[in-house]
């Protein structure tokens, strides 16, 4: 059974979504999922002012957040990011800041990663956004694993880095194209991870 670690940071929830949608697909592949949100930085007076991220902040308390206890038991990485300048946000920046004492240990060497976005507008930051996220996963030695096109969706969804939407500022939620590509993209993760796990057994 794979363990798949889904780390994500949404503000008005149209991350939490893909992120969501990618947990179901991972347990239906039969692999052993936790779902994990990052803490929030934002002030709650920032939050309480936009009607679409307090709703999503209120929705998602369920959620645990996210520890690198995490990031050390999976053996499958999903990182999800809303585009900040064509960066990720500064939430998940900083979880993946504190992941030094284990990237010293070498804990984070040969985990498969995959990294997915929203954006706001149309050519919003998504690919800079995912490439970022990309950046931590070379350094930590991981295995990025992205869903190409691989698949026929992918030529309807049209990003080979990673599973990617535009809310038009939270106002339209991931539809059947985008939600298709993420669990394309989560399966896909899964099954490099286990052909690996296959290959490391065999010596």
């Amino acid at each position: 059974m794979v363990k798949v670690a889904i780390i994500y940071y949404s503000a008005t929830g149209s991350v939490y979504r893909l992120a969501a949608a990618a947990a179901a697909a991972a347990e239906k592949s039969g692999a052993e999922v936790r779902l994990r949100k990052v803490g929030e930085l934002a002030p709650a007076q920032a939050i309480a002012a936009n009607p679409l991220w307090s709703a999503n902040h209120a929705a998602t308390g369920h959620v645990p957040e996210a520890q690198i206890a995490d990031l050390d038991w999976a053996e499958v990485i999903l990182f999800g990011s809303p585009t900040r300048f064509g960066l990720p946000a500064a939430q998940l920046k900083q979880f993946i800041d504190t992941a030094g004492g284990l990237w010293k240990q070498g804990g984070l060497v040969n985990k498969v990663a995959s990294a997915f976005t929203s954006t706001g507008t149309a050519h919003g930051g998504q690919e800079s956004t995912i490439l970022a996220m990309n950046n931590t996963f070379y350094h930590w030695g991981s295995i990025i694993v992205p869903p190409c096109y691989a698949d026929p969706v992918q030529f309807r969804s049209g990003n080979p880095y990673g599973a990617s939407h535009v809310s038009n500022n939270g106002q339209i939620p991931p539809g059947e194209i985008e939600l298709a590509a993420i669990e394309f993209q989560t399966v896909r993760a899964i099954e490099i991870a286990a052909a690996l796990q296959r290959g490391f057994a065999q010596g």
